[in-house]
């Protein structure tokens, strides 16, 4: 028998365990597509804290609940919100967003452990953002991915423009950003934004497979191995995911935003006016 054990997340928002050296990470809202949301955050951060210094854990599989990765923020949410990001003004908005970003895609992006994104269905914006983080992508057939942004007015955060621009280029990055049409898998893959695509009855059995074997492999070369390939992509990601949560915000204010929310909620198409 392998050893498991639940990890304590601090929420049911984000369900943690442990088995045979691989930690599974799975958000839980599937009411909403497993939206972020604040204690989801919290328990993420939690859980790679304890995930990247825990000696029987030489990998991390992140997922979703019931068919979904993560749908990134919770559009209708924002729909009572006013921008910003709650009190204490434009600027506390900015720093809560960028040590969000910092704890759990940067963590994701710099830790020295392999984590793998297991998609069984939609990751769309911040969602996207926290799969490319990630090593490795598997994906159900039926996983649909988009940026999502431009369609509620938002200029990106949770890290997505630098992952994808290092995975496939400025000139793409530009066209799924601007446009935030969805793909599905095939198009995801042959793109290179998910390294495979399998049934999705086969999903938990072939990414578990891959896990369990990175997890049983030389962990001290992969953490240089992971080093090496951060350092070759070049940049920075800190201050990239910095700039990302500053802007993301700027555009939470924006009239533009605040109009394509409630189409979003209307289903509706957005007006944009540029304001």
């Amino acid at each position: 028998m392998s050893e498991s054990r639940e990890m304590d997340t601090g929420t049911d928002h984000l369900l943690g365990r442990v088995e045979d050296r691989v930690a599974v990470l799975t958000m839980n809202r599937p009411k909403r597509r497993n939206a972020l949301s604040g204690p989801m955050l919290q328990g993420l951060q939690t859980a790679l804290i304890e995930a990247e210094t825990a000696t029987d854990v030489g990998c991390i599989v992140l997922t979703g609940a019931e068919g979904a990765f993560c749908a990134g923020g919770d559009v209708k949410g924002m729909a009572d919100s006013q921008g910003g990001g709650g009190g204490g003004g434009l600027d506390d908005a900015i720093h809560r967003q960028r040590l969000a970003q910092r704890g759990t895609a940067g963590r994701i992006y710099e830790m020295p452990k392999p984590v793998i994104a297991m998609l069984p269905g939609a990751a769309a914006g911040a969602g996207l953002g926290l799969a490319l983080a990630c090593d490795l992508r598997v994906a159900a057939e039926n996983a649909i991915l988009t940026t999502a942004f431009a369609k509620i007015g938002f200029s990106g955060d949770w890290g997505g423009t630098f992952f994808m621009t290092g995975l496939i280029g400025a000139a793409r990055t530009r066209e799924l950003y601007y446009l935030s049409d969805k793909i599905d898998a095939i198009k995801a893959e042959s793109l290179g934004l998910v390294n495979r695509v399998v049934p999705a009855d086969q999903l938990e059995k072939e990414t578990m497979a891959m896990a369990h074997r990175i997890a049983h492999g030389p962990t001290v070369a992969y953490r240089y191995m992971k080093e090496n390939i951060a350092r070759a992509v070049g940049g920075d990601m800190g201050e990239c995911l910095d700039l990302e949560a500053t802007h993301h915000v700027h555009t939470s204010l924006t009239r533009d935003h605040r109009a394509a929310v409630k189409a979003f909620v209307d289903k509706k198409d957005p007006i944009f006016e540029g304001r």
